[in-house]
């Protein structure tokens, strides 16, 4: 087991080797640690070397000049200049959150930045001032549309996080895919099969090879299949590709980049720039007296907490997982498999910063 804290100063000190700012560097160590505190084991630093090889390849900038190149009171466009999402993204937040307070909402695109993290951390920055925080972000296409043999669309997750009074905040944070193409790579990791309806083989049937995706297969969408509602992940998949990229001026689509541990992808030319996110905040007492509805919301949360539930089970509420995970996390540390360890190790000497196998 790994403290957080170790991993952190790591983290930081690999994003400052490659260029970062102090600052900038803490806060994606920060984001992407975030991921494994709460369990989100293929979002977390096992993606540390993916976002250096971004740099190796000249797809990231680790000094942008993250900009606001259309605005309204209420909403606005920012080009993240190539820089690392997990910087980029909670910058957007900020404007967003800036705007909601004098408007009420505020809603914010992203074009021409990189992967950032898991989505609930940017959700979650909202929670601070009482206003519910919204998150979406398109990815590399490695999903199949319903009845498609090739692949369009990314795992395009949504995050919502909505603050509550005594009870922790709701916080539903999910790709609009089966599952994250992360948990595959883990899986290869660890040389296991897939469940079945997490992806389908190149003629389009249902495979538990978990190297299906790097063979010519793609990820199912949320449902899996037609007759268990893969159309509806289909759609959600395509609001977030059009609230992401066609909105911002982003890539979308086929033409959204690859992360750089996907290697076995190929960009394509685009049609835009870079990622896209989308972002919103929106002041609860914009709506309505923010201590009347967090009251109502620890009374949502409480029934459902109470619910009847089948045998040995317990209905839980978006976010609880990952919170318990992180409480366990922050006192007994974070695990990681042997392959992360290394790729860790292989960063340590290549920037000379001490690293240690426990």
């Amino acid at each position: 087991m790994y403290q957080s804290d170790y991993l952190q100063n790591f983290v930081q000190k690999v994003f400052e080797k490659i260029g970062c700012p102090p600052s900038e560097a803490g806060l994606a160590a920060e984001v992407l640690l975030s991921a494994d505190l709460r369990g989100i084991d293929s979002h977390g630093i096992a993606r540390l070397a993916g976002y250096v090889r971004l740099y190796d390849n000249g797809r990231l900038n680790p000094t942008p000049k993250v900009t606001i190149v259309h605005e309204t009171p209420s909403t606005a466009t920012v080009d993240g200049d190539r820089g690392l999402g997990l910087v980029v993204a909670p910058q957007a937040m900020k404007i967003a959150m800036e705007k909601a307070e004098k408007v009420g909402s505020g809603w914010v695109s992203v074009r021409n930045s990189n992967h950032f993290g898991i989505a609930g951390y940017h959700a979650m920055m909202a929670l601070e001032k009482d206003m519910i925080g919204w998150t979406m972000t398109n990815a590399a296409p490695l999903v199949t549309p319903t009845f498609s043999l090739e692949k369009l669309l990314g795992t395009n997750p949504v995050a919502v996080a909505v603050p509550a009074n005594h009870e922790p905040a709701f916080v539903a944070d999910f790709a609009s895919t089966a599952v994250a193409y992360g948990k595959f790579e883990i899986l290869q990791r660890k040389g296991l099969p897939a469940p079945l309806g997490w992806a389908q083989d190149a003629e389009g049937n249902t495979t538990d090879d978990s190297n299906a995706v790097k063979n010519g297969g793609g990820l199912l969408p949320l449902g899996s299949d037609r007759e268990h509602g893969s159309h509806k992940g289909y759609g959600l998949g395509a609001i977030v590709d059009i609230f992401s990229g066609v909105l911002s001026g982003a890539n979308y689509g086929p033409w959204v980049p690859p992360f750089a541990t996907a290697g076995f992808m190929a960009a394509q030319a685009g049609v835009g720039l870079g990622t896209g996110h989308f972002l919103g905040a929106m002041r609860v007492d914009g709506f309505r007296p923010a201590t009347e509805f967090k009251e109502n919301m620890d009374t949502w949360i409480q029934r459902f907490r109470q619910a009847k539930a089948v045998e040995g089970q317990q209905v839980l509420i978006p976010g609880d997982p990952e919170r318990e995970s992180e409480a366990r996390r922050r006192q007994e540390g974070i695990p990681l498999l042997e392959p992360v360890v290394d790729s860790l190790l292989d960063l340590a000497q290549r920037f000379s910063i001490p690293f240690e196998r426990i």
